[in-house]
């Protein structure tokens, strides 16, 4: 049996140069009060179904700004800067009230309207874009949109070479290790009251200002407040490989539920609800860590894409916006997740069990609610461990990977990150879930909304000074422009009734790889 460091050393130099990451940010567009935006997708950001690097996530209000495929954690962290720029460049332009908008730069949301006011994201007349505004309309439905607003930063990673059973052996080891990057990068300890308005909630008031928080909490929005629902509860997916979790999506996105068969497709007026009344209406409702994901072809479905070509890459789903960094997140995080996954890629990964599956759902949510908590204790294998403990025991695993990466890039970057994440574990109060609610109570009279809005308020300058010259105006101008064009395109060349649309893409059919369909033929 190799140990992990001969496995790293047969990995070459070439593979780990081949490593690729990018990265998806969300951000709330809010008001200088600290409200929601309700003001539609700013034009001037081009076209939120076919811009490349600027979309919308859930709610018109909700931006989600995209990066490509990038060699460095350098280059990445500059095109997202970039694409920052442009956007709150963008909204400056607008004049006015909604001149003044600012990106939300905490995970957990601004004050939030009334449920059915917060607006739904639109992506014009075409079947595909009416299509993600009614799974839009789905997820409110069965979650609340409220629950929808909450935003994090994805990571999406690959590294050559790595097959289905390499990329689902790391999935398991970061799952099972999922409990250190919460406490280590959370930074969502508090909340709005707005936000859990008419819902049972365990949190306890920070002063008289409206704020709730957990005292030892790390990251609500990966809690029990965050992506949860009773109906997903029920899923018990296995990452075992590439089959049983294709399975697994298949069985949820196939299997009827009572509670969204009562709202039903359509409401009496005929307006949609939701796409389907099965448990998932499509394989992005499922709320997980992370992530096996293919790059698909227009049209196609994403699980199709996964059955039919394999995994390609992982998508992080738990880092919350980090609100003392100006785009949310820095490159000593990135050179962390970079060490982490390769450890995760690296280690014995043994099967998950029913078992293992419930203790991992366990340990999240007590490491979200509770993670600086002294002698806080998590599950593994049946046994009571210390969340501390076992964090240091994997960061002490990190080094040799950390030591191998700088010897091939230079510098010591890698190493820095991982003795920072050590330091940081031993100190809890230096975390960002403990500065934000330090700096809450201490400079902003214990309001989250003053906090956040402040932060937010000194982000959009401060990415407003940044140079900016006239052909990176001109770049981002015309991508705008093309998206329009490109949506235009698209509305143009449909024929197709939408309830047509609608029926074929959610066809189990549609799930299958072509070899399961010509037997089935």
């Amino acid at each position: 049996m190799k140990t992990l460091e001969q496995r790293l050393e047969s990995l070459g130099a070439e593979r780990l140069r081949g490593m690729r990451r990018g990265l998806e940010k969300e951000s709330l567009r809010s008001q200088p009060d600290g409200k929601l935006a309700l003001t539609p997708h700013p034009a001037a950001l081009g076209s939120a179904l076919t811009h490349p690097h600027i979309t919308t996530d859930y709610s018109e209000s909700q931006l989600e700004l995209i990066t490509g495929v990038h060699a460095s954690v350098e280059s990445c962290l500059a095109e997202l800067t970039e694409i920052h720029q442009f956007t709150l460049r963008s909204l400056q332009a607008q004049g006015g009230a909604a001149g003044e908008e600012m990106l939300w730069a905490s995970s957990m949301p601004c004050g939030l309207p009334t449920d059915e006011t917060i607006p739904l994201g639109r992506y014009g007349s075409s079947n595909v874009g009416r299509a993600k505004s009614v799974y839009r309309m789905g997820l409110g439905h069965r979650y609340g949109r409220r629950m929808q607003t909450i935003s994090g930063i994805h990571y999406n990673w690959s590294l050559p070479g790595v097959d289905n059973q390499g990329y689902f052996a790391l999935i398991r080891n970061f799952r099972r290790h999922a409990f250190l990057l919460l406490t280590l990068f959370g930074a969502s300890p508090a909340l709005c009251s707005t936000f859990v308005e008419g819902r049972q909630h365990e949190l306890q008031p920070l002063g008289n200002s409206g704020t709730l928080h957990m005292p030892h909490g790390t990251s609500l929005r990966m809690g029990r407040l965050g992506y949860q629902s009773d109906a997903q509860a029920s899923l018990a997916v296995s990452y075992n490989g590439l089959e049983g979790y294709a399975a697994s999506l298949h069985d949820a996105l196939t299997r009827p539920w009572p509670a969204y068969e009562t709202v039903g497709i359509r409401n009496p007026g005929g307006d949609y609800n939701q796409l389907a009344t099965t448990l998932l209406q499509i394989e992005n409702e499922f709320y997980g860590t992370i992530r096996p994901k293919r790059v698909i072809h227009q049209g196609e479905r994403p699980l199709h894409a996964l059955r039919e070509r394999g995994v390609e890459y992982i998508e992080v789903r738990l880092m919350d916006l980090n609100p003392f960094e100006a785009i949310g997140i820095d490159a000593a995080t990135l050179r962390f997740l970079d060490v982490f996954l390769l450890h995760c890629l690296l280690s014995d990964s043994p099967p998950d069990t029913p078992e293992e599956i419930s203790e991992l759902a366990h340990n999240q949510h007590l490491s979200a609610a509770r993670g600086r908590e002294p002698g806080l204790h998590l599950l593994r294998g049946g046994s009571e461990v210390a969340l501390q403990a076992w964090g240091l025991e994997i960061i002490d695993q990190l080094a040799p990977i950390a030591d191998h990466l700088d010897a091939l890039h230079g510098g010591a970057f890698h190493q820095e990150a991982v003795a920072d994440a050590r330091a940081a574990l031993l100190a809890p109060d230096t975390l960002p879930s403990a500065r934000v609610l330090a700096a809450t109570r201490q400079q902003h009279g214990s309001s989250f909304i003053d906090f956040v809005r402040t932060r937010s308020r000194a982000i959009r300058q401060e990415l407003l000074d940044l140079p900016w010259n006239a052909e990176q105006q001109s770049r981002f101008v015309d991508m705008a422009v093309r998206s329009m064009a490109d949506q235009q395109a698209i509305e143009a060349a449909d024929s197709m009734p939408f309830e047509i649309y609608r029926q074929e893409y959610v066809s189990p059919a549609r799930l299958m790889p072509r070899s399961a369909v010509a037997q089935a033929a």
